[in-house]
């Protein structure tokens, strides 16, 4: 196992996990709007590297590169956040449908269909599937840092640098993760599929019509609606 500091200094740890940096940006990139620049998250993630080396510490359970890895992808994240790419509009649009799935689901007591949405939002079925379509990246992103919490980055964290977490958010993250990887598995199927083929098969749109036989603007139609789904699920963990 790599030991912090042994023999190399942050310029060799630079050289040596520079891939790990670009694999992570690259994966993002793919997951965000044309605006985001590749040179911004790659530098964004050598920062997050570099702070990962000076924290990092051997003996506590994880391998360097695991924990580098989360340092790295959650520096992307951070400064994707601070640029505040997405206009005002589509996060408005997008709060007004999650409100809507909740409000529809709260009644109906199953999932909100396409045209339910749509109804009780007062537009045409066009409209919605437009407001979907253009909050893609935005939902991408926000289903992003779901993961992040599922995928038990905190938990990590907590066990590296147990200052950083006191025992009552260790468990307040752990009803999390435990309550989003339930309202996960209970999503329409076809939604479910779709996030598993992108998150964990890392097809990408268009690959992922041609599994399930629609458009790839179909397809980034039912990744929204899922994720919005989720976030509607998940208000009481937001608030």
């Amino acid at each position: 196992m790599y030991t912090k500091k042994a023999t190399l200094s942050i310029d060799a740890i630079v050289l040596k996990y520079d891939f790990l940096v670009k694999k992570i940006a690259y994966h993002l990139l793919a997951r965000l709007p044309s605006s985001v620049d590749i040179d911004d998250l790659i530098q964004a993630g050598m920062m997050g590297l570099i702070e990962a080396y000076k924290r990092f510490e051997s003996t506590k359970g994880a391998s360097f590169e695991t924990y580098a890895g989360i340092r790295i992808r959650g520096a992307m994240m951070d400064e994707v956040r601070k640029s505040d790419w997405a206009p005002r509009s589509v996060r408005r649009n997008s709060r007004a449908v999650t409100s809507a799935i909740r409000e529809v689901e709260s009644i109906s007591g199953r999932e909100a269909s396409d045209v339910e949405v749509a109804a009780h939002m007062g537009i045409s079925i066009d409209e919605y599937h437009d407001i979907l379509h253009s909050s893609m990246s935005t939902q991408l992103f926000s289903y992003e840092e779901m993961l992040e919490s599922e995928s038990g980055s905190h938990e990590l964290d907590i066990k590296i640098d147990g200052e950083t977490s006191q025992p009552d958010s260790m468990v307040e993250e752990a009803g999390f993760q435990v309550h989003l990887a339930q309202e996960i598995d209970k999503l329409p199927d076809r939604e479910k599929l779709v996030l598993s083929l992108y998150y964990n098969d890392e097809l990408n749109l268009k690959e992922i019509g041609a599994v399930l036989g629609v458009s790839e603007s179909r397809v980034s139609q039912i990744h929204s609606q899922a994720a919005m789904r989720l976030r509607s699920r998940l208000s009481e963990w937001q608030n």
